[in-house]
């Protein structure tokens, strides 16, 4: 079984990794999907992220927090409620209207591209990225690297689950950025 943990500013604890379930082979074969769909059924489970987040980050300053398509828009949705900010999406392409940018990266089964509304950082906008999983890190580099594109700056990375073996929060910390993540499997 995988070892899991939560960050140490907790005050209660939701065990999120009964809640996860573990697919294997999917989307092919040899990986080992984290469906954090339970979680998003649960409402105690929404507001221990919420909560937990809100413990974290309380000393972080930043404008709006930008979700990664699609799961990370849930976790996005509830901490911009959570801390009274607006939403920004980062999707796949060709799914946002009006002038965009767009970034091809790798995932650790291939490669996509995202893409943000060119309008929707403004410059020196300090945000805060949030998805649900961190794996190997090139999802949320590439959105990094979008935001910077638009002159904003990232205060922090959340994620709710972290794929520590891929070494994803190792590669984005090296960039000097700060990565929190509630439970992580080794």
């Amino acid at each position: 079984m995988a070892t899991v943990w939560l960050h140490p500013m907790v005050t209660k604890r939701i065990d999120l990794h009964k809640l996860i379930l573990d697919c294997p082979n999917f989307p092919k074969q040899g990986v080992l999907f984290r469906d954090i769909s339970p979680v998003f059924r649960n409402n105690d489970a929404l507001n221990y992220i919420a909560d937990e987040f809100q413990s974290i980050l309380k000393s972080y300053k930043f404008d709006t927090i930008v979700g990664i398509e699609s799961r990370g828009f849930v976790v996005a949705t509830v901490l911009a409620l959570r801390f009274g900010k607006g939403l920004t999406m980062i999707r796949k392409a060709g799914k946002l209207p009006g002038e965009t940018i767009r970034k091809s990266y790798d995932i650790e089964y291939g490669t996509a591209i995202m893409e943000i509304q060119r309008d929707a950082i403004s410059d020196g906008q300090s945000v805060l990225i949030v998805d649900d999983l961190l794996a190997a890190g090139g999802t949320a580099e590439a959105a990094a690297q979008l935001v910077k594109e638009l002159g904003g700056k990232i205060a922090a990375f959340a994620f709710v689950i972290e794929l520590a073996g891929l070494q994803g929060a190792t590669k984005l910390r090296q960039t000097g950025h700060d990565v929190y993540s509630l439970a992580v499997y080794d």
